[in-house]
């Protein structure tokens, strides 16, 4: 299949000046997400050479490959938790086909060896969106990573486990809130990463504050203390689309994890919030490139009353 002969497809590597363009698609296309504007991807230019495309059709700009090189090999995206082709109302399945055949020529004639494609999981789609999965069978792409992340459909929740049930009621006598005060937070963040995983969080303080100051609406602190101007007891970094709530980053103190100050948070966010959005997202509980399941972190996201969704990559040698 391809294009239709009286179609002209066009594909280019986006440049400064497409900056507009490039978030207006954005906010019109059929997974609109914070991760996909031009301040969140370049908020980390000196880390990822920017490798991104356009496609223009007849002239008018239908999607985009957020996308960053290395070597010969170009992945959407590494510097993101997910990529994949940004495409507007006009998609279809013999489009995306012919769009990520296109940009596969390109990269090609651009001596790349290797696409690295990490699709937009299903639940941030605000329509079934997933012609660029049956584009990549089609171009002999290979799936080589599945990692698991744990989602709760908000409108149908199941009922909290019986453990958690009992530290929610309890922990409903803290006060949360949102919370301006990320730098604060962001202590707790990095000792808790530390005493429990041996890493530090992926974003620093000036980073996070850096993002939160672009995008107000779509990330935001939450906070649980035993009442207002107290000690942070726990918080939940919010990243929030039209279709998900995602916890981007979760902490609490010692004396947080007693009084459930993340329980209280995470029951707020569900039943007031957001709760009028589809998804509510833990992320991935995998390691080792999703070939190891940690089952006790898994175990606990279920609790609230979450199960699977996957997060996918794939690899198309050119």
């Amino acid at each position: 299949m391809s294009a239709p002969a009286t179609v002209a497809v066009e594909v280019r590597r986006y440049a400064p000046a497409d900056a507009a363009a490039w978030d207006a698609l954005v906010d019109r296309s059929r997974a609109p997400h914070v991760l996909f504007r031009r301040g969140y991807l370049e908020y980390h230019a000196d880390r990822f050479a920017d490798h991104s495309l356009l496609v223009l059709v007849d002239g008018v700009l239908r999607a985009a490959l957020p996308a960053e090189r290395s070597g010969d090999v170009v992945t959407s995206h590494g510097g993101l938790t997910f990529g994949g082709l940004i495409t507007d109302a006009t998609a279809s399945a013999t489009r995306v086909h012919a769009w990520l055949t296109a940009i596969a020529d390109a990269l090609r004639a651009d001596g790349v060896s290797r696409l690295v494609y990490k699709p937009v999981p299903h639940i941030y789609h605000r329509v079934p969106a997933e012609e660029d999965l049956h584009a990549l069978w089609l171009v002999g792409a290979r799936l080589v990573r599945r990692e698991l992340s744990t989602t709760i459909h908000v409108a149908d929740r199941p009922a909290y486990a019986k453990g958690r049930r009992a530290s929610v009621r309890r922990a409903r006598a803290l006060h949360v809130a949102e919370d301006p005060d990320l730098r604060g937070f962001w202590a707790l963040e990095e000792a808790a990463l530390r005493e429990r995983h041996g890493v530090a969080p992926v974003h620093t303080a000036d980073e996070i504050e850096l993002l939160a100051r672009r995008f107000p609406d779509a990330i935001r602190l939450h906070t649980a203390r035993e009442a207002p101007g107290a000690p942070v007891l726990g918080g939940v970094v919010v990243y929030a689309t039209p279709t998900v709530a995602h916890t981007q980053y979760i902490a609490a103190s010692a004396e947080g994890r007693e009084r459930g100050a993340v329980d209280a948070i995470v029951d707020r966010l569900l039943t007031e919030t957001h709760a009028a959005v589809p998804w509510f997202d833990f992320g991935i509980s995998t390691e080792d490139a999703g070939r190891t399941l940690n089952a006790g972190l898994v175990r606990n996201k279920e609790s609230y009353g979450g199960s699977a969704t996957t997060h996918d990559r794939y690899e198309l040698d050119l």
